[in-house]
């Protein structure tokens, strides 16, 4: 059986290396199965550091379709003739394809179209907000999904009410704690710790992606003004890279004391960062995941989340874009008043494995 691991961005990896690992188990134990890693971007990308692939402990993809282009609708056309191209050479059984980007999108049709068994990890997440062009790649790539690997009973029941079979559908838990498991001792304390003489637990870490967020400057600055504000004199450390960084810093030409935006870290140092956080403040998914998981309140810069659980079970809470809601949630979190959390079914790190176990049985 010979699979096709398709990532997109840096998110994506985190979610593939269990599986790549899981199938490299499998191989040792005699079972025929075998992977290649392929990547829609390109081997420049400056986000792919060589740590990350060390830290993941997998190799680098073997495969670069090299598609880098800001228009979503070109990078889908682009990504879906590179990876024809790909398909065309290479004997592929079985396509998984990771979360909800235009590239995913991309090859999802492509593998579709061409017969080929395509599974979606993390299937069955929405938002309900049909305005957002990646809600469209949710619907789409899991109405074409063979195989839907959801994380939860919710992301099962959204799954279910939108026509997809029960034979489709496999709740395997949540792949990204597979990940957290694997490197819960690997962590390692970034030295901006040190410099900045921050002890664990008596700081925030706040981290921004989410374009439309970003796009609006007035707002922005007012947000982290009251983030600030609140904040009440504890460190704010924001392991900012880019496009975000250059945003906060025309909003906040004199930066505060207490805010420190500091260079993007290695994964392990990140995850040593947010796991030993006082709170967070990100606009990121996957990082309101981690932060359940390590048991760290969690304040969410948007209006929903396509990770439910989260909210319901977890550390995190939602403000939206409201600077207000915003400063008091930092308030109730610099005080130590946060509301009591669990860990979701699921979480136990053995997604990985029963997703080899479903393919190893098509």
């Amino acid at each position: 059986m010979k699979i096709c691991i398709v990532a997109g961005a840096r998110p994506n990896f985190m979610k593939v290396a269990p599986i790549i690992r899981a199938i490299q188990v499998a191989k040792t134990e005699g079972k025929d199965i075998d992977f290649s890693l392929v990547y829609t971007g390109t081997a420049t990308d400056l986000t792919l550091e060589t740590s990350l692939f060390q830290d993941l402990d997998i190799d680098a993809p073997s495969v670069f379709l090299n598609v880098e282009c800001e228009s979503m609708n070109e990078l889908t056309g682009r990504v879906m003739a590179e990876f024809e191209n790909y398909l065309n050479t290479t004997p592929t059984d079985i396509v998984i394809v990771v979360d909800d980007l235009a590239s995913t999108l991309a090859v999802s049709i492509v593998t579709k179209k061409r017969g080929i068994v395509l599974a979606h990890l993390v299937a069955g997440t929405r938002s309900f907000d049909i305005k957002m062009p990646k809600e469209i790649n949710r619907l789409v790539i899991d109405g074409l999904s063979d195989l839907l690997f959801v994380a939860s009973a919710g992301a099962t029941s959204i799954a279910t009410k939108e026509g997809a079979e029960n034979s489709r559908i496999y709740m395997v838990g949540n792949i990204l704690i597979d990940t957290l498991r694997f490197n819960r001792n690997k962590l390692v304390r970034p030295q901006v710790l040190e410099q900045l003489q921050v002890e664990d637990k008596e700081y925030i870490v706040l981290t921004l992606n989410r374009k439309a967020l970003l796009g609006d400057t007035d707002n922005l600055k007012k947000m982290c003004e009251a983030l600030i504000q609140a904040a009440n004199g504890k460190p704010i450390i924001a392991p900012l890279r880019g496009y975000a960084k250059q945003v906060v810093e025309s909003c906040l030409p004199a930066l505060p004391g207490n805010l420190h935006i500091v260079s993007p870290l290695s994964y392990l140092e990140f995850g040593y960062l947010t796991a030993h956080a006082k709170g967070i403040i990100t606009d990121s998914g996957n990082v309101a995941e981690e932060a359940t998981f390590n048991g760290v309140p969690c304040i969410t810069l948007n209006n929903h989340t396509e990770h439910q659980e989260t909210v319901s079970i977890g550390t995190n809470v939602l403000v939206g874009e409201d600077a207000q809601k915003l400063g008091e949630a930092v308030k109730t979190l610099v005080q130590g008043e946060w509301k009591k959390a669990a860990i979701p079914d699921r979480w136990d790190g053995r997604s990985a494995e029963r997703i080899v176990q479903i393919l190893l049985n098509q």
